[in-house]
């Protein structure tokens, strides 16, 4: 059973281990409310998950902690049992889905776990994990569905009220449930008034479904990048505790989480990775009823891959039209790409690339495709460079 007295437990047990991670004001945020961000991508191992992890391993009994510990993961929670098992002297065997950033089996590794790599998301490195450990009789560290885990995430609520006095709301990422039924579990039993609002991707909304359904809703695949959340199915605990505990639960699309990637990178020096830049996507976003009030976003991990990082700062770019591309028809004859260029840069965007596409079929024989890759400042800004080359006579056929 979950208990707000077994939270507590969990925050003094953890303060000798875990970061008591930092909160920060989100300054010039234009959303209208009072924003802070909690920095557990700062955590140790880069991610809340080890506080859940921890306590979890801490509480085994000495018989149960010789047999090892076996784990599933994405990454976060791998790590988490990893250096938990290090610290303790305990064997562990961690299965990592083949789509997790190599980064995170590799961090995985250098904590010394025996790393297996199973073929498809996590419910499938699950499904292995749970064979082996009826072969083996090891102990499994369930990541989210566990009530010592669940207490070992709650204590970053506490931390919360703690950190932001009269805080209103809270925004924390979901995936399998734990760490927001963690944080609304001791939120609401400390301060019911406080409101906890979870945000999943779009392509992975288990608990999205399952909360308006009011029942547990298995996905048939999911598909984002935000390999930490990527789960088919919510936990039957976490599943409860977000009935129970959680206000409302939102999704935020693939784009709309690598725009917060690129904001939280640029505006507050923060890496996170797509899990953990889902919170704060629903706020630039306006995903939730969140004006005038005090509200604290999760940055729950800040493990992405750099390979992975580079695209998604493409796509931010592009999503916020700062990165902009468009495609003109017309004459194929000498001055004319000197010309394009010269309204562009009047208009004040940075021409980056140039394509000349020869005519097809169902243009003029003396004609031809420009396509323009241009740096803007925004969509408002890329729409005035479109309309200064229409009036200038060039066709804009995308874009």
């Amino acid at each position: 059973m979950l208990t707000l007295d077994r939270v507590y437990q969990a925050a003094h047990l953890l303060k000798s281990c875990v970061r008591k991670t930092d909160v920060i004001p989100y300054a010039n945020l234009q959303s209208g409310c009072e924003l802070y961000l909690k920095a557990e991508n700062l955590q140790l191992t880069g991610s809340f998950k080890v506080r859940g992890a921890y306590f979890k391993i801490a509480n085994l009994s000495e018989e149960d902690q010789a047999k090892g510990v076996i784990a599933c993961s994405a990454g976060n929670h791998a790590q988490g049992v990893a250096l938990a098992a290090q610290r303790m002297g305990i064997s562990a065997t961690i299965f990592i889905p083949s789509i997790a950033p190599l980064s995170k089996v590799e961090a995985t590794k250098s904590y010394g776990a025996d790393v297996r790599l199973v073929d498809g998301v996590y419910d499938d490195a699950f499904g292995a994990a749970t064979a082996y450990q009826k072969e083996t009789g090891g102990i499994l560290i369930h990541p989210f569905d566990d009530p010592d885990v669940i207490a070992g995430q709650g204590t970053i609520g506490l931390e919360l009220l703690d950190q932001i006095p009269n805080l209103d709301a809270i925004v924390a990422p979901v995936g399998g449930g734990g760490l927001i039924s963690g944080i609304a579990f001791a939120v609401k039993k400390l301060n019911p008034a406080c409101k906890v609002y979870g945000v999943q991707a779009a392509g992975a909304g288990s608990m999205y479904y399952s909360h308006q359904k009011k029942e547990r809703t298995c996905l048939e695949k999911v598909s984002t990048f935000a390999d930490g959340i990527a789960v088919k199915v919510p936990g039957c605990t976490t599943f409860e505790l977000c009935e129970q505990y959680v206000d409302k639960i939102v999704t935020v699309t693939d784009d709309e989480v690598a725009t917060a990637i690129l904001t939280l990178m640029e505006q507050q020096k923060l890496v996170a990775e797509g899990a953990g830049a889902v919170a704060v996507a629903s706020v630039l976003f306006d995903k939730l009823p969140l004006e005038g009030k005090k509200v604290c976003a999760i940055v729950s991990g800040g493990n992405i891959d750099v390979n992975i990082l580079s695209r998604v700062i493409r796509r931010g770019l592009l999503t916020t039209g700062r990165l902009s591309e468009l495609t003109l028809e017309m004459l194929d004859k000498p001055g004319q790409l000197r010309e394009v260029s010269t309204i562009i840069a009047d208009a004040g965007a940075n021409v980056t690339k140039v394509l000349h596409d020869p005519s097809g079929e169902n243009t003029d024989i003396t004609g031809c495709y420009l396509h323009i890759s241009m740096e803007t400042k925004n969509k408002d800004h890329f729409a005035e460079v479109k309309r200064v080359l229409e009036v200038a006579g060039y066709r804009v056929i995308s874009g």
